[in-house]
């Protein structure tokens, strides 16, 4: 049984999507924590839904209006992202807002380790996710009528203060390392020499390849999408090299010719070549803030798992890594000064 109301569902798409008819079929995807997404299938063909969280949320979180901004502007760029369809901000619809895109078929990856590939397809799909964040950060915001997506100032100061405000919103309890880490942060903030569209969760099972090539048919899930600094995102994916893999995206100590998985050097040369870059920083403070960001967004969710608003049934397991994430990111906070 569906949690959507299909017909009021079917009533409102028919209107608002070319070509679409009803009745629908609604499959709930796993995982989610944040914004629940279904698979929508109708006699017309088949979608895909995501909507805000049912109930009470906090005031910035669940966008799914900058969501569907940011794909309407990026599709006819010719960055890979699922076709828009329709955004509805009414909520007597379905109980939230959501938005309607393609259904893109092919591959997700979830453990970054790629256990059943030979070493030269795990090279080849760690290349082609960087060169497509690369191909991210090199288009122009004013060009795509993005312009105005994010605030100006340096991202890193803003993002501190963001995901300050949102752990003391969804706090529940008191951790050491998170109040030192709300101390060192801001009063450490790397100068910001670039801005580009930052996706704001770039890992690998956030997005679709193609079932026959490594290639990214589509990047998903952009909720914490803005403008910024180009180094948020590509710090947050080079966090895979210094996390233990256990069957999710982390590839500490799994680089190397034997595996073929690229190094951490590997793929700082290839995002340097492919952006214009003479290299990256020191990541020992990019390492603390988003491993310090990972404990905000996982407070939420505990938040709402207290509430009674969780999507996923994975919400306990994840939570119960809060303590070891805060740990985690003063870790690198002192190797970067702290």
């Amino acid at each position: 049984m569906s949690d959507l109301d299909e017909t009021r569902l079917a009533a409102w798409a028919s209107v608002h999507v070319p070509g679409f008819t009803g009745p629908v079929t609604v499959t709930k995807f796993p995982g989610g924590q944040s914004n629940p997404t279904y698979r929508i299938e109708s006699s017309g063909g088949t979608y895909v839904l995501r909507r805000k969280p049912f109930g009470t949320i906090l005031p910035s979180a669940h966008a799914v209006e900058r969501e569907y901004r940011l794909i309407a502007a990026l599709h006819p760029a010719g960055f890979p992202v699922a076709r828009p369809y329709a955004l509805c901000e009414d909520r007597q619809v379905i109980g939230a807002p959501f938005y309607l895109m393609e259904m893109v078929e092919g591959r997700t990856f979830w453990d970054g380790s790629l256990p059943d590939m030979a070493p030269g397809e795990r090279t080849a799909i760690y290349e082609a996710i960087v060169d497509t964040l690369a191909a991210l950060h090199r288009i122009d915001p004013e060009a795509v009528g993005l312009g105005d997506y994010g605030r100006p100032g340096n991202y890193f100061a803003r993002q501190v203060e963001r995901w300050t405000r949102q752990y003391r919103a969804s706090q529940t309890e008191d951790l050491p390392e998170v109040e030192a880490l709300i101390d060192f942060l801001p009063r450490t903030v790397p100068p910001q020499t670039q801005t580009s569209i930052v996706h704001g969760d770039y890992r690998i099972d956030n997005m679709i390849f193609a079932a026959d090539r490594p290639q990214v048919l589509a990047v998903l899930d952009w909720e914490l999408s803005t403008l910024g600094d180009p180094l948020a995102d590509f710090s947050y994916f080079l966090m895979n090299w210094v996390t233990e893999p256990e069957g999710r995206s982390g590839v500490k100590g799994l680089a190397g010719p034997e595996t073929g998985i690229p190094t951490i050097e590997d793929m700082v040369a290839r995002y340097c070549a492919a952006t214009g870059r003479d290299g990256v920083p020191d990541l020992d403070w990019y390492f603390a803030y988003n491993l310090f960001r990972l404990t905000g967004i996982v407070q939420g969710i505990k938040k709402r798992m207290l509430d009674g608003n969780a999507s996923s049934t994975q919400a306990a397991s994840t939570v119960e890594r809060l303590p070891g994430l805060a740990s985690a990111a003063w870790h690198f906070a002192q190797r970067a000064g702290a």
